[in-house]
């Protein structure tokens, strides 16, 4: 039996089918945690401030509110558990949690970015409606409506990502090839529907309202500029850089959720298995895990009731009587 001590670095060296670890000098390893550990910090932090502000003041509970709460509980998931876990598995090249964490963690994973996926449709639904029907908003839009479509976009994940992963959660060790290797592959099939139903559906949804979106709002400060250019001609610059952040917005929401995702499904579209032993998986997947940390960034910072919602959180004014009821929008 081989050990550290005369032979290659074991992940168990009281197996002998255990797999090589992969010692890094102690700089590079200690750099790596110390990022890991600020990213998912980072995740974990962010998302806590959505779901503290939204859940604590009352004019913050919206039905569009509600969905970035929703949001933010997956994210937080994410950079709580499936990050920290991740992470250990790149850094040291072994599974050192175990069988059942082998067959857990992939599929907690799944399901919580499928239902990232999935919040970012219905804001882009809820965006939609709100701009291309205002009038009819308020009564097709409810908070009732809205906690219902929640439940079901959780529940489709968890169904969903359990028929994708299913040979994997019933044996998680299948197409390992020594103790303290975690192995997923899903196969071309399953591949390409998962293809469809997780990146070119959701894609297409919401590049078509996002577009539509765009349009009307700008055919709207359009109709607003003409009303105004007869008795305020310096309307025009309103409009213009109105058009500039409605470009700029719908830029980012649809090149962030390309760039976090379309790399992942190259295997299926080149007809190949999705294995996340491949070389190249570490890259991809962490750029998914980072859209975790990038969507509070993309749908709360940039909404100044955030901003005056952190101050408070921060200098503890949320602790004092009725500061539920502050003024932040």
């Amino acid at each position: 039996m081989m050990d550290g001590t005369w032979g290659p670095p074991l992940c168990f060296p009281d197996f002998n089918s255990s797999c090589r670890r992969l010692l890094l000098p102690r700089s590079e390893s200690s750099l790596l945690y110390t990022l890991l550990a600020f990213v998912s910090l980072l995740t974990v932090t962010l998302n806590l401030l959505v779901i503290i502000s939204i859940s604590h003041f009352q004019q913050l509970q919206t039905p569009t509110n509600t969905l970035l709460l929703s949001l933010a509980v997956s994210d937080l998931v994410v950079g709580l558990l499936v990050m920290p876990i991740e992470g250990l598995r790149y850094i040291e090249a072994c599974w050192l949690p175990g069988r059942l964490m082998c067959a857990l963690t992939p599929y907690v994973s799944y399901c919580m970015l499928s239902a990232s996926l999935g919040h970012m449709v219905l804001i882009s639904i809820d965006r939609y409606l709100a701009i291309c029907d205002p009038l009819l908003y308020s009564s097709k839009v409810t908070l009732n409506r809205v906690k219902i479509s929640i439940c079901l976009c959780w529940a489709c994940s968890l169904l969903y990502n359990g028929c994708i992963l299913m040979g994997h959660l019933g044996r998680p060790d299948r197409f390992s090839s020594c103790h303290g290797e975690c192995v997923v592959v899903i196969s071309h099939i399953s591949g390409t529907l998962d293809l469809f139903f997780s990146f070119v559906g959701p894609c297409t949804v919401m590049v078509v309202l996002y577009m539509r979106v765009f349009v009307v709002a700008v055919s709207q400060m359009r109709v607003i500029q003409s009303q105004t250019a007869a008795t305020k001609m310096r309307a025009a610059p309103t409009a213009k850089r109105s058009e500039r952040k409605a470009a700029r917005t719908l830029g980012i929401v649809i090149a962030v959720f390309l760039m976090c995702f379309c790399r992942y499904y190259s295997s299926a579209l080149a007809g190949q298995d999705t294995s996340n032993s491949s070389s190249y998986f570490s890259v991809l997947s962490w750029l998914m895990l980072m859209n975790s940390c990038v969507n509070p960034l993309i749908y709360a910072l940039l909404y100044p009731w955030f901003r005056k919602a952190i101050k408070l959180i921060l200098t503890l004014r949320i602790l004092q009587p009725h500061s539920q009821e502050a003024k932040i929008l």
